[in-house]
């Protein structure tokens, strides 16, 4: 079981100079990071496409002993979970948007041995997730539109969910955490 009782910080590689991949991920764990978050997009379910299980694969050679949270954010992610476990990825999360067996699917995470979690968009209900709290690790609520960097902080969209998936994780015996995912642009002035 994971614990979220201390802030976990996770820069995702989709922000990474892939050039020199090694020295961003030791860069990353050097300066602080807990994890190392993989945002895996396939332009169906999002309309941009980044990376897949080999990319995985090579980030988790790379640093061996770096928890990988890796992010489906693709149309079918139980026909992909085992490769992606085999990859490396110390955690899965999948979306409750597409059309599939979520719950099989976080069964089969499961019994892999890695954690799992479960994701909403911005516009998704929280009551779409709660059929699954009891199974999941973790719940990303995610507070841009999946997909493309550099977007603004949807907070009147999301913060109200937050709020009552908190108020749900307090009030029922249900083992998952809130995560939130936010896309920051620093600016130098």
């Amino acid at each position: 079981m994971l614990n979220f009782n201390q802030r976990i910080i996770a820069p995702s590689l989709l922000a990474a100079d892939w050039s020199k991949l090694a020295d961003e991920c030791e860069h990353a764990i050097d300066s602080g990071a807990d994890w190392l978050h993989l945002d895996v997009m396939d332009g169906h379910f999002v309309n941009n496409i980044s990376f897949g299980p080999n990319f995985v694969k090579h980030v988790h050679q790379i640093v061996p002993n770096a928890f990988l949270d890796t992010h489906l954010m693709i149309e079918r992610p139980d026909k992909y979970i085992h490769q992606f476990i085999k990859s490396g990825s110390s955690n899965i999360t999948i979306h409750v948007e597409p059309d599939y067996e979520i719950e099989e699917t976080i069964s089969e995470i499961k019994k892999s041995g890695i954690t799992a979690g479960i994701a909403i968009n911005p516009e998704t209900s929280i009551e779409t997730v709660r059929p699954y709290l009891d199974y999941v690790d973790i719940l990303l609520i995610m507070t841009v539109t999946p997909g493309f960097g550099g977007q603004e902080f949807m907070i009147d969209e999301t913060m109200p969910k937050v709020k009552e998936a908190k108020e749900i994780l307090d009030v029922e015996d249900v083992i998952a955490s809130i995560i939130l995912v936010e896309d920051l642009r620093i600016q130098k002035n």
